[in-house]
């Protein structure tokens, strides 16, 4: 092949990692819609360079699935879904479940390909009887914010469907995601579940989510002990508890220094702007500096970079702090957060806080109300989005959730 074979190889390569760097970015707080959309737009310059091609990149294709990584699952299956041949798209497939970053490939790409190559795929596997076939359809139609209409519903119907706990889940949060209040009564099927196991949470999740803020109390055991769901649990829980429980149980969890990420995280949740001083004193604690900032950012709607209100990175050495903590990789989410200049803030906050009501949930320095929401949607960064996608939802019990991790696709309309 020569020279092309060279070609092929960089786009294979491209495309792969191209799909790495796009999967963090959109956790990532210092992306925005624009800039994924340009690197969506990279990935598919490279794919269709790879099908420039076909029987000369597939063997490429084949040989950087030796990383079994994610980034050559999706590469591959996407190539495989587009070749239309059955061979193909059966060895991409097999490689998808090889673990689970092979699996976030395969999803990807079924999310990723546009309808004339996916969707008659997505209503086999739904037909399938192999359950994994089951679940990886519900993904992708998660990804791709389609309702999978009667096949969920024929999913939750089925013993064998709801005795598999990784397609029960799945089935019970599309409910929730896609409004399905037609099904809202199979969620009552909890009471049968295993205390604190993931079925449970789901169906929680999903009741909420489709208007029954009563039962966030039922969330604490999600929220106060460690679980797969707990994170999840805090994001949802301190978004629709009254305002004194919701407190109450930020103490409880912070009872507990290990939990501290965790407070700040339910403390932006909830949006309390008395909570707003003690962020700004936690951020003279490197440790936690920076992710205080972005909660303080998420009530008060304060740019601190805009603003210049941030510095360089701090010396850390005149803190007295345990190195190994300040080696935890969770904190690699803080990576991409500006660190704060505390003092200006401390007193920006001192000259402007009055203006915001004690006793009222904020977000992005507004009360929470859709035009706000929409607004970030449109023109936030990735975790701003998340969590105003996620308000969006919970305030009206009719609208989709809007998955800020889909391809990119035409905004909302104000």
């Amino acid at each position: 092949m020569g020279p092309f074979r060279h070609i092929l190889e960089q786009h294979v390569e491209d495309a792969s990692f191209l799909w790495v760097l796009r999967s963090h970015a959109v956790n990532q707080p210092h992306y925005n819609y624009a800039e994924i959309s340009e690197l969506e737009r990279r990935i598919e310059n490279n794919l269709d360079g790879i099908m420039t091609s076909l029987s000369r990149a597939w063997p490429i294709c084949i040989d950087a699935c030796a990383f079994e990584e994610g980034g050559e699952a999706f590469v591959l299956a996407v190539t495989a879904f587009r070749s239309l041949e059955m061979d193909k798209i059966k060895t991409a497939v097999d490689f998808g479940f090889l673990n689970d970053d092979t699996y976030k490939g395969l999803v990807s790409a079924l999310a990723w390909l546009p309808g004339r190559f996916s969707h008659e795929w997505i209503k086999k596997f739904f037909s399938s009887k192999d359950l994994r076939h089951k679940t990886l359809a519900l993904n992708a139609c998660s990804l791709r914010s389609e309702d999978p209409g009667a096949y969920l519903n024929r999913i939750l119907e089925r013993d064998d469907c709801i005795a598999n706990e990784a397609l029960y889940s799945r089935a019970l949060r599309c409910i929730g995601e896609f409004k399905r209040q037609d099904l809202a009564p199979l969620l009552s099927a909890r009471e049968n579940c295993e205390e604190a196991s993931e079925p449970c949470f789901w169906s929680l999740w999903s009741s909420i989510l489709l208007g029954e803020k009563g039962l966030a109390n039922s969330l604490e055991p999600f929220v106060l002990t460690e679980n797969p769901c707990r994170e999840k649990a805090i994001s949802l829980a301190f978004r629709v508890l009254p305002l004194d429980v919701a407190k109450a149980w930020i103490s409880k969890l912070a009872e507990d220094e290990q939990n501290m990420r965790l407070v700040i995280k339910a403390t932006a949740a909830l949006g309390d702007p008395q909570a707003v001083t003690w962020l700004i004193q936690l951020m003279r604690n490197p440790l936690h500096a920076r992710l205080s900032a972005e909660a303080f950012c998420f009530i008060t709607g304060i740019d601190i970079e805009s603003r210049e209100l941030v510095l360089d990175v701090p010396d850390i050495t005149v803190f007295e702090i345990d190195e190994e903590k300040m080696e935890d990789v969770s904190l690699d989410e803080d990576e991409h957060l500006p660190w704060p200049d505390t003092d200006r803030l401390a007193i920006i906050w001192e000259k402007y806080g009055s203006n915001m009501s004690p006793g009222q949930r904020y977000f992005m320095g507004k009360p929470v109300n859709v035009e706000t929401c929409k607004t970030i949607v449109r023109n936030g960064t990735q975790r701003q989005r998340s969590a105003a996608a996620f308000e969006l939802a919970l305030l009206d019990s009719q609208m989709a959730l809007i998955n800020v991790k889909a391809r990119c696709v035409p905004l909302l309309e104000s």
